[in-house]
């Protein structure tokens, strides 16, 4: 009688057994996600701190004199100094503030940071016309670089703002006042009233005040001193447009 072929325990093939453990690739996977979520966190933070400084310093600039800009700073290095005195906006005479006003944003009171019609003008008539509030002046002067750039412009936007709702308008103009450059490296009224005229910001006259208003925003290429023809009739115009402003309310926010 045949015998059943048997199979001996010792021919059989071994069977593979799975070396690899689940338990270290699950710990890595939770270690990694942990390393990156504690890595957003602290961008997190760390964006969080930058915004709060920088509303810090905007919200400080309400209460405190603008000690320096940025602007400032970089004009001393390529000129090895500036002049620059703060005065409140009381020791300023007000066809100073008015005649700036008529030159630079006639409808400084009515607006929120941005003129849409001057910007809409502005676009019409292609670069040649600038369409920047006194605002929007102060945020690039204080706060901001002067190059022409996206990022600039886009951070002037998002300030601007800010400073119109946290500053009032007497304020922005105080500021602006004081550091607006008015000949190379001369910056605010109190150094241009005296660079230019020999006397102090609140003695100023009418024409010397729509002389002041009529380099901006170009002070390197006029004189307020020395007035060329263009800045003779730009004068006029601002005498005219500051007795304007003052007859129809439009100098009412800076104003006592």
């Amino acid at each position: 009688m045949a015998k059943k072929a048997t199979t001996s325990k010792s021919h059989r093939r071994p069977t593979r057994k799975n070396t690899k453990s689940k338990r270290p690739v699950a710990k890595v996977s939770a270690a990694g996600r942990g390393l990156v979520a504690r890595m957003r966190r602290r961008f997190a933070l760390m964006i969080g701190g930058v915004l709060v400084l920088a509303l810090l310093w905007i919200l400080s600039y309400k209460i405190i004199p603008v000690p320096t800009t940025p602007y400032m700073r970089s004009e001393a290095r390529v000129l090895g100094d500036v002049d620059y005195q703060w005065v409140p906006i009381e020791n300023i005479a007000p066809v100073l503030a008015r005649s700036v006003v008529a030159s630079e944003d006639a409808n400084f009171c009515e607006h929120w940071g941005f003129d849409l019609g001057a910007i809409r003008a502005a676009i019409d008539e292609g670069a040649g016309r600038g369409a920047s509030t006194i605002s929007q002046q102060v945020v690039k002067n204080a706060f901001l670089w002067h190059a022409r750039s996206w990022p600039r412009k886009a951070l002037e936007a998002l300030i601007t703002p800010i400073v119109e709702l946290t500053w009032s308008k007497r304020r922005i103009l105080e500021v602006y006042l004081n550091i607006a450059e008015f000949d190379e490296g001369v910056f605010g009224a109190e150094a241009a009233a005296r660079s230019y005229f020999g006397v102090g910001p609140e003695a100023l006259t009418a024409q010397q005040a729509a002389q002041l208003a009529a380099v901006l925003p170009s002070p390197k290429l006029r004189s307020a001193g020395r007035p060329g023809p263009f800045v003779r009739r730009r004068a006029a115009q601002v005498l005219d447009g500051a007795a304007t402003i003052k007859a129809d309310g439009r100098s009412s926010c800076f104003e006592d």
